[in-house]
């Protein structure tokens, strides 16, 4: 029997998009831009989950560059990943301000060995996207940016969630981060009747960002609402 641990590796090694895509936007995919990221992904998941516990799920929206589209891990940078977990990355060398709000509600809510033992953090898309803005610049994009986007990526959504969840989610509910992202879901558990409960809270982007005084506030939220 397969622990969590082998279960999202090799989920995380078999991720690829082939379909079409509009026009400039391009995958970003790290397990095959960097040959590092499949042995850091490996790392991290069986330190943390090689066991067959349940756990719940923590929904954000896609992979950006300095976070998940560089490490393989949501919401967690170079800097985190090894000065937390002690992972250390050769390769990059990332700042992410939406892992710096994780990992602080994280340490409050009693470390990482204690976190992950109960909660698995992907996104609702396990594949980031990129396109140029006017200045001509990669910047990351949203799944849901553009409606024919979202229309695009409903299929591998929906069959990577599908796959996630046989992992061994408890599908009771899912904790999902922003307020548009959980629009979005709301339109496929209505229809595909995934989770019996959607949980939501703004998003740690949107907190470091606009709200940074009220941090503490909203850990607090985000730690009542896990339970």
């Amino acid at each position: 029997m397969k622990t969590f641990a082998q279960k999202v590796i090799n989920f995380n090694k078999e991720l690829h998009y082939s379909e079409t895509l509009p026009h400039g936007i391009k995958v970003l995919n790290p397990f095959k831009e960097n040959k590092e990221i499949n042995s850091i992904s490996e790392a991290f998941y069986t330190k943390y989950y090689s066991d067959s516990n349940k756990r719940k799920l923590i929904l954000g929206i896609n992979p950006g560059r300095l976070g998940a589209g560089a490490t393989g891990i949501p919401f967690t940078d170079t800097k985190r990943l090894r000065e937390i977990c002690g992972i250390n990355i050769e390769s990059v060398s990332t700042h992410e301000p939406s892992s710096v709000f994780i990992y602080e509600m994280i340490s409050k809510y009693g470390g990482s060995e204690k976190f992950y033992k109960n909660y698995f953090i992907t996104s609702m898309s396990p594949l980031g996207f990129i396109e140029k803005n006017q200045k001509g610049n990669w910047v990351n994009c949203n799944y849901y940016d553009y409606d024919e986007l979202f229309d695009a990526l409903y299929p591998f959504i929906l069959a990577s969630l599908t796959e996630q969840i046989s992992f061994g989610i408890d599908t009771k509910s899912c904790f999902v981060l922003g307020k548009k992202n959980a629009k979005y879901l709301k339109i496929i558990n209505d229809r595909e009747k995934l989770f019996e409960l959607l949980v939501v809270v703004d998003h740690p982007r949107y907190i470091e960002q606009y709200k940074s005084k009220l941090k503490e506030n909203y850990i607090d939220e985000y730690l009542t609402k896990l339970g």
